[in-house]
């Protein structure tokens, strides 16, 4: 499955995520390193749905903010503080982020002027934020309940395997 990753998009958004998130748990199965997997985690969303950045922010205890983990797409932010941004507000507040316009959005962090809407998902291990899941759209208003459901059922996956990488 390495490399020769596609998934038909034609029966619509439902049935496209059912297929990443098994392509995804066949990703997964048995690799114990995090950074690899939450690579090809990035890798496999991008390359189904093709939106602008896909990548991780992963939580530095130390420093109370955001740094940058693996992603796709161009250069990023690397470090993200607690109290602003879309990112931040899904860590603060442990829920999904929808935006359909980044510019209305209080406190927005533009690591890039093409994007448009962002979608942010915590991912939470015993009550506590690790990383986000950071997406971004050069549409506005690119991301619709079934984005949501399907990206959210990928970061339960991540949060059931979080613990057993390393």
């Amino acid at each position: 499955m390495a490399g020769d990753w596609h998934i038909d998009l034609s029966g619509g958004k439902p049935a496209a995520f059912a297929a990443l998130r098994q392509g995804v748990q066949a990703l997964l199965a048995g690799e114990p390193s995090r950074t690899a997997n939450l690579a090809n985690v990035t890798a496999a969303i991008q390359a189904t749905f093709s939106w602008h950045w896909v990548g991780f922010y992963l939580v530095d205890v130390e420093r109370d903010e955001l740094v940058l983990g693996p992603f796709q797409g161009p250069v990023a932010c690397t470090r993200l503080r607690r109290d602003k941004g879309v990112c931040a507000a899904a860590w603060t507040s442990l829920q999904m982020v929808n935006v359909p316009d980044v510019e209305a959005f209080p406190g927005h962090v533009a690591c890039s002027s093409l994007t448009q809407s962002e979608l942010v998902l915590p991912v939470v291990v015993d009550g506590e934020v690790v990383a986000v899941l950071d997406i971004d759209s050069v549409q506005p208003a690119d991301f619709d309940a079934a984005d949501e459901a399907g990206l959210a059922a990928l970061v339960e996956e991540i949060e059931t395997l979080w613990s057993s990488w390393r």
